[in-house]
């Protein structure tokens, strides 16, 4: 097939993104097919309009390539594409909606609240998070991955430093009640069939898992299966295929979740393009259940064009 790599773009992520897009290039060439890696930027559309592309894999991560906005131009263009679609792309970015969906169908998500940073916040602001939530508690942007601009605030201080820096990459931000337990992230697959991957452990060398840890070798483990007890990690499959399904995705995604003491999953989030560089969570996890990086990609691919071909239905007579 002639595709397409979308990797790159203007977000935060836009490294990571190159390297997931590089990962995937090189397996669908060994699949055998004709790849062509495509940047984002304002070009985009032509070369996508005119390439005669088959399908067009996403490998974006971030803003403007998994919150709905190129999912919306391929739909326009009438192109087949991987991941999920406009809504539940746009509803898994934002993490504060997701939050508030997922928290409504009966899943365990930490208390949070909302703030948007204007000129400047309330004086008290600070005050009042602190006493609502408690310390340590998480601040972060409402629409970044890769904890970007995430702060586990451990007093007021590093409440209100959180804050200016979240408010640098979103002026949404996220107050949220710090969860206590396993970190643990769990794949899902649907190519349509749905298939709930391994759950994974993960150990970060770094006081928190974040985009250091996550992007250099050696500072973080997977741990596969995740070693928390049978029933703690069935309930957190659970949790992870329901908050998939009620918020639409299709494809695949990753959840990440914190189990505490008692087994209680709490879900922070849904990427829905997660990482697909060679250290990436959701990887690991389907090598876990035999399944290999090209095998994954092709799967991604088959689907989208599948989906396309029946939401395309008959041509009208």
């Amino acid at each position: 097939m002639r595709l397409a790599v979308l990797r790159g773009g203007k977000s935060a992520e836009r490294e990571v993104s190159l390297r997931s897009g590089e990962q995937v290039a090189k397996a669908l060439r060994g699949r055998g097919h004709d790849v062509t890696p495509v940047d984002l930027d304002g070009g985009t559309w032509d070369v996508l309009r005119d390439g005669g592309f088959e399908c067009v894999f996403n490998a974006l991560h971030g803003r403007l390539g998994e919150d709905g906005t190129v999912q919306g131009m391929l739909e326009l263009l009438g192109i087949p594409y991987t991941g999920s679609g406009v809504l539940a792309s746009a509803l898994c970015m934002d993490k504060s909606r997701a939050g508030k969906v997922m928290a409504a169908i009966g899943l365990h998500v930490p208390e949070f609240e909302e703030l948007e940073m204007k000129q400047g916040l309330a004086a008290d602001v600070v005050e009042r998070v602190v006493a609502r939530f408690g310390l340590p508690l998480v601040v972060k942007p409402v629409r970044e991955g890769s904890t970007i601009g995430l702060t586990i605030a451990k007093d007021a201080d590093d409440v209100a430093s959180g804050l200016v820096l979240a408010g640098r990459y979103d002026r949404r931000v996220l107050v949220q009640r710090f969860a206590k337990g396993t970190e643990v992230t769990i794949g899902v697959l649907a190519t349509p069939e749905l298939q709930v991957l391994p759950t994974l452990e993960i150990v970060s060398d770094n006081p928190v898992y974040d985009y250091d840890a996550k992007y250099t070798a050696g500072k973080s483990h997977h741990i596969i299966p995740a070693r928390i007890p049978e029933t703690a990690r069935a309930s957190a499959s659970d949790a992870a295929e329901r908050a998939f399904t009620e918020l639409g995705c299709s494809g695949m995604a990753r959840v990440d979740i914190i189990v505490d003491a008692a087994g209680t999953p709490w879900v922070l989030e849904i990427n829905t393009v997660p990482g697909l560089t060679e250290l990436s969570l959701l990887p690991d996890a389907a090598r876990a259940a035999g399944i290999g990086f090209d095998e994954l990609c092709q799967r991604l691919v088959d689907h989208a064009v599948g989906r396309h071909q029946h939401h395309s239905g008959p041509p009208p007579k």
